[in-house]
């Protein structure tokens, strides 16, 4: 269940695809002091906003022009990062739609001053939308997966948008039950 754009079903020209390569990158950062919470480890928002920073670049550079977040989620944090860490965000598109993308980010922390590998301390999906200069949705090309690995996210990233699109439905579904029952207004 894919709304990939076929010549068939569009009134758009083809798009070619972009290999998951080409719009692939990393951000890296190092965390200061004033990225810290009240534990004195760094806040979750601020690894949030890097993880959104680089997923919004990997889609504008797949999408061709301006890319919004529609959504995020399955965000984990596995391990506190510290000061002094260096922070690698690696984000690729893991599945196109019509007009939407699903990025998928790995984020990494290694000591600035060891030499030790980095060490996975998050990662999370998210959802971006091409617009226009009007901030109306226009088309992206298809994602190619290029490894096996690729292809693996592909699909799976086909499993979560099944997953969110239910899961939009069953809630609309008992929002609308419930007003015509007269429990909410």
């Amino acid at each position: 269940m894919t709304d990939q754009v076929t010549a068939a079903d569009s009134d758009t020209p083809d798009i070619p695809g972009k290999p998951t390569s080409a719009s692939r990158t990393t951000l890296s950062h190092i965390m200061t002091h004033n990225d810290t919470n009240l534990l004195g480890t760094v806040h979750g928002g601020v690894i949030m906003k890097l993880v959104d920073d680089a997923a919004g670049a990997v889609a504008g550079r797949h999408s061709g022009g301006p890319a919004v977040t529609a959504s995020m989620d399955e965000m984990v944090f596995l391990e506190p990062v510290r000061v002094g860490d260096l922070v690698h965000v690696r984000a690729q598109v893991n599945w196109t739609g019509r007009t939407s993308m699903e990025v998928g980010v790995r984020v990494l922390a290694e000591r600035w001053n060891e030499s030790a590998p980095p060490t996975q301390v998050g990662s999370a999906y998210l959802v971006f939308a091409a617009v226009d200069a009007d901030g109306k949705p226009r088309v992206v090309p298809p994602v190619l997966p290029e490894t096996e690995r690729d292809e693996r996210r592909y699909q799976e990233a086909q499993i979560r948008r099944t997953h969110r699109l239910a899961r939009r439905r069953a809630i609309r579904e008992l929002r609308e039950r419930r007003i015509a029952e007269g429990y909410d207004h």
